[in-house]
């Protein structure tokens, strides 16, 4: 595999130097030390799109992504080492089915195995799971829509409640703050976050997570999905046999919940530093095992393979899970659902 060449970072600037000074001094009065840089360039866009004569329609939608994102940031940051797990599926499901109450019995499960349950806050599924979850476990991702005017009654008044104009605001929070997630029946809706939660760890633009679909024994839905999706994509080449494994068809909820934390058994996170693949872990296998696994998994590896890595120095300065081992894995990043398939065989350790 060829190491990709690093390019040199062109400046970011308005255009004009002297605006770019005062803007360099006021992040400079701002205090801000760490992360000083981002700072200046969110304001140098912000004023770039005044340069450009962006329309006012523009800057509404960025300043509202940003506003959104900021306080999405700020609820969530107390429960960051908190494992969560989200929820999709139809606002349309009443009390009185089964998928409802599964749900209900899911986030329960979930939370009784010290997880936490992020859905989104209107009827259906998504009050399914902050019943079961609790108002204390729950975390509620509203969206503005003229059919879901108010929260549903078990996340109203949480302070773990978050209102967004944007789906993709809210499609953006979801992926990053989830650590699992676990799909039920549902619509457009359910069948978007499907296909982009699969999308984004197809292509890596994603860290790997578990993906559950979950439904009762003697449903069909997902069952009739799968067989849609090995027939149709699978069968004329539009995905690969491995893009399989990066989902987990669960008919009862001890399998889904049993899926869902047996990931993080002993794999615990991941980070790319300086071309490398950083597989944080519990435990590190045995010496030997760990080149077996370059053996086996030689076709998503490059010349320098997997080994045994202390913490990079840019996870120090990050302070960046250094009470974990680490791999150092010299991975292809195209084969996705190998590399999960390799997490899986981490986590008989």
């Amino acid at each position: 595999m060829v190491e990709p060449k690093k390019r040199r970072r062109r400046p970011y600037t308005t255009g004009d130097a002297a605006l770019d000074e005062k803007i360099a001094q006021l992040v400079a009065e701002s205090g801000a030390t760490t992360n000083a840089d981002l700072v200046q360039e969110m304001i140098t866009t912000a004023l770039r799109l005044v340069r450009d004569k962006a329309a006012r329609g523009e800057q509404k939608l960025v300043n509202a992504a940003l506003k959104e994102f900021a306080y999405s940031f700020r609820v969530f940051k107390k429960w960051q080492n908190q494992l969560k797990v989200s929820i999709f599926g139809s606002a349309r499901t009443t009390p009185d089915e089964p998928a409802y109450e599964y749900t209900r019995r899911f986030a329960e499960a979930m939370v009784q195995q010290n997880w936490m349950v992020i859905t989104g806050a209107g009827p259906g599924i998504m009050a399914a799971g902050h019943e079961g979850a609790g108002a204390e476990k729950s975390f509620g991702a509203s969206i503005r829509l003229p059919l879901e005017t108010e929260p549903n009654i078990f996340i109203q008044g949480n302070a773990k409640l978050i209102n967004y104009k944007y789906f993709f605001t809210r499609k953006v929070t979801f992926i990053k703050e989830s650590d699992a997630f676990a799909l039920l029946p549902g619509g457009f809706g359910t069948m978007d976050e499907t296909y982009e939660l699969l999308t984004l760890m197809q292509t890596g633009k994603s860290d790997l997570h578990p993906v559950v679909l979950l439904e009762e024994e003697g449903s069909t839905f997902w069952s009739e999905w799968l067989r849609f999706t090995e027939e149709q994509l699978l069968g004329r080449g539009l995905i690969s046999q491995d893009d399989l494994h990066l989902l987990y068809h669960a008919t009862s909820i001890e399998s889904a919940v049993t899926e869902i934390t047996r990931f993080y058994a002993n794999y615990q996170s991941q980070r790319y530093v300086g071309g490398m693949l950083m597989l944080r872990i519990k435990r590190l296998p045995p010496e030997g095992k760990i080149a077996e696994l370059g053996h086996t998994f030689k076709d998503i590896l490059g010349r320098r393979g997997i080994r045994a890595s202390e913490p990079s120095k840019v996870e120090i300065d990050d302070d960046d899970k250094l009470d974990c081992e680490r791999l150092a894995v010299h991975f292809n990043q195209s084969s996705f659902g190998r590399l999960r398939r390799l997490i899986d065989e981490l986590n008989r350790y």
